[in-house]
């Protein structure tokens, strides 16, 4: 039996959150989630950053480290990770074997993303890990992962306006939904948020008397390291590599230190040069990565909202560039809206294609936002697949090539072009 058969029934469910079916499926299980300290990290964008340099930095200082992340780029396994290594197929058909055989056909059925988030309380617990990174998966509160008691720590990296058909309309409400990770009297590390979320989140760390650090973006400096060659940064005195792109790894890496810094207080050992080596390994997929695809040069980028497309410009902008050709595709649930007004400047040219999914956005829709939000484009065109539209842009001019719009997008990118 392969991983989609076991796993793509459960996809019917849609996204339902909520914890008790949760409880119901980890009870049959033993409760394994009790089994393993946790990091727990929510966040708008930043968490997938966070949660690798967490993992990598813990590995480093020799501990076995579990890491669960969502969604996917190329295949299930990269969600349940032991010491940076995806799970085996085998030992991943092994664990929702054993979910699948503990859900109550007398109650009602987990969503998928129940299902295989309770495979990997499971496979840490059965692999007896030191501590374990858990990504919320949407929002925090009412999240399958947000059945954890007490956690080592609790993380919100960032919060701005995504979900809101289902997390709420303002920032406030969107940040009451991801404070819910916070536990009475447990450590809150919180990043740069916007007043009405920071607001928000700070009414419920008084609440819940949580321990609360609010760390200060890092600085960036220069180190001559012939191990660790590259850009470098420094918070609060501790200095190391930065090897993911990007002005906001700043804030993401003191957020991954600061929590480092917690765990220290705690007991754990974490030395000065296991913080270096694991930031300095730290490897994120499909975040302002360079690729190259059949002689010429990509940009890949995750960017599938306004924040994170403002960050994505900003990058690029960095580059000084003298235009850029955009291939996009989005899915219908975005605020195709403000991602195009981030990413679009007189000059730019826009190659729209379908996501491979059945959420994907209408080409031809986006196509008609484009050109009422930047009539200056040099060109938007629709294509018929991402095939075509990487092979135009990639042959219509000598301006920077930049793929985005949809995780799942670059997923497929990815999965079809190994790197």
């Amino acid at each position: 039996m392969d991983i989609d058969s076991i796993l793509l029934p459960y996809q019917q469910f849609g996204v339902s959150l909520g914890l008790e079916r949760m409880y119901n499926l980890l009870a049959a299980l033993g409760n394994s989630h009790h089994a393993v300290p946790i990091l727990h990290v929510a966040g708008t964008n930043g968490k997938g950053s966070v949660c690798a340099y967490l993992s990598s930095v813990l590995t480093a200082a020799g501990y076995r480290v579990g890491r669960y992340t969502s969604p996917h780029l190329i295949d299930w396994n990269e969600r349940i990770c032991l010491n940076e290594q995806p799970i085996a197929s085998s030992d991943l058909v092994a664990v929702l074997q054993q979910v699948q055989g503990a859900i109550n056909p007398n109650l009602e059925s987990p969503t998928l993303f129940e299902v295989i988030t309770a495979a990997a309380w499971l496979y840490f617990a059965e692999q007896k890990v030191d501590i374990a990174v858990i990504e919320v998966g949407l929002g925090g509160r009412l999240d399958a992962t947000n059945v954890i008691e007490r956690p080592l720590a609790s993380i919100i990296t960032s919060i701005s306006r995504e979900h809101w058909q289902i997390l709420g309309s303002t920032l406030a409400a969107i940040a009451t939904e991801k404070a819910g990770i916070l536990k009475s009297g447990c450590p809150a590390i919180i990043g740069q948020l916007p007043p009405e979320a920071l607001t928000a989140v700070q009414a419920k760390i008084t609440e819940l008397k949580c321990p609360a650090v609010f760390p200060e973006p890092a600085q960036e400096i220069t180190i001559e390291n012939t191990e660790f060659p590259g850009r470098w940064a420094t918070y609060q005195g501790i200095n190391y590599p930065l090897p993911l792109l990007g002005e906001f790894q700043l804030g993401n890496s003191a957020l991954a230190i600061a929590t480092c810094q917690i765990l220290q207080q705690q007991g754990w050992q974490i030395s000065p040069e296991a913080i270096a080596a694991g930031m300095a390994r730290t490897k994120w997929l499909g975040r302002l990565q360079s690729v190259s695809w059949r002689n010429a040069s990509l940009l890949v980028d995750g960017a599938h909202n306004p924040a994170s497309a403002q960050v994505l410009r900003q990058y690029v902008d960095t580059l000084q560039p003298s235009g850029v050709n955009w291939v996009m595709g989005m899915l219908s649930t975005k605020d195709h809206l403000e991602i195009l007004q981030a990413l679009l400047k007189s000059g730019d040219r826009l190659y729209l294609v379908p996501v491979p999914d059945p959420l994907t956005a209408n080409p031809e829709a986006l196509s008609t936002l484009a050109r009422q939000i930047c009539p200056q484009l040099t060109s938007c065109q629709t294509y018929p697949n991402l095939e075509d539209g990487l092979t135009a842009a990639t042959q219509s001019s000598e301006n920077l090539v930049v793929l985005c719009g949809s995780l799942y997008l670059i997923g497929y990118f990815l999965k079809t072009n190994p790197i």
